[in-house]
């Protein structure tokens, strides 16, 4: 099935072949720029050799760093929280064959402040017909039956969070997340893994696997382009509203509580 996408590029440009691919947790890696551009958007600090790789980038507090180092065994990204308050150091790695609209589900939940909403990690699996099993190991299998994500404890006491995809060639990545994760930085990830949408793949970039479903499309570099860019707008102006909200929003004194109460009360 091929289709051919209106799009917004000025005539004469040629077209390229792309696919829609679904299951998403079996499209492959795909472009790091999903990612890496969103974040520096955000205002992250990218840390990365001169030559790109391996990838790093710092949050603006300096409390957590993402890395992606394909060359690494057993490669793929990293991602370190430092304690702060009552959160405790916490470490994720996700394979380097983890699709990027997954890892950024996890990542772009960094660059957000917390939602006031209680976490769920299964909500979003079973929303999606994920089967949850209970035993041992808390489970949440995919529709296909290629994809898990599984809340592991051994016999020792040990406990993560575990997700992983198969082909019929054997595992395709996993994904391991410390207990101290904060728990809707694994919703965020659970969410973008269950998302039944397609992503995109162009030519060339197809997994080599029967359980699979593909569409060819047609699609011209600056739709590819609108639409990267407008992911890139949105986490800029998502940056500016929360800095420009931090900086105007009054400050707290060392004044009693009513010292202010015949004062100017105005924001800039």
């Amino acid at each position: 099935m091929k289709k051919e996408w209106a799009g917004w590029g000025p005539a004469g440009q040629q077209a390229q072949q792309h696919y829609l691919i679904e299951p998403r947790h079996l499209a492959g890696g795909g472009d790091l720029r999903h990612v890496t551009e969103f974040l520096r958007a955000s205002g992250w600090t990218d840390r990365s050799s001169k030559a790109g790789l391996p990838v790093v980038f710092d949050s603006p507090d300096r409390t957590v760093r993402i890395g992606y180092d394909p060359h690494s065994q057993p490669g793929g990204w990293t991602i370190r929280g430092n304690a702060t308050g009552r959160q405790e150091a916490w470490h994720a790695t996700l394979g380097k064959q983890v699709p990027v609209e997954i890892v950024a589900g996890f990542t772009d939940a960094l660059t957000r402040p917390r939602s006031a909403h209680a976490p769920n990690v299964w909500q979003p699996l079973q929303h999606h017909g994920w089967r949850t099993e209970q035993g041992q190991h808390v489970t949440a299998v995919s529709p296909d039956g290629n994809a898990v994500v599984q809340f592991h404890q051994d016999g020792q006491g040990q406990a993560y969070w575990w997700a992983a995809a198969q082909t019929e060639h054997g595992p395709a990545w996993s994904a391991v997340f410390t207990p101290t994760t904060p728990m809707h930085l694994v919703q965020a990830f659970t969410t973008a893994l269950s998302d039944p949408q397609p992503v995109m793949r162009p030519r060339g970039h197809v997994p080599p696997t029967q359980r699979i479903r593909t569409t060819s499309v047609s699609v011209l570099p600056s739709q590819l382009s609108a639409w990267q860019q407008a992911r890139v707008s949105a986490a800029r102006a998502a940056t500016w509203a929360r800095n420009s909200w931090a900086s105007t929003r009054p400050r707290k004194t060392a004044t009693g509580p009513y010292a202010t109460a015949g004062g100017a009360r105005s924001r800039r």
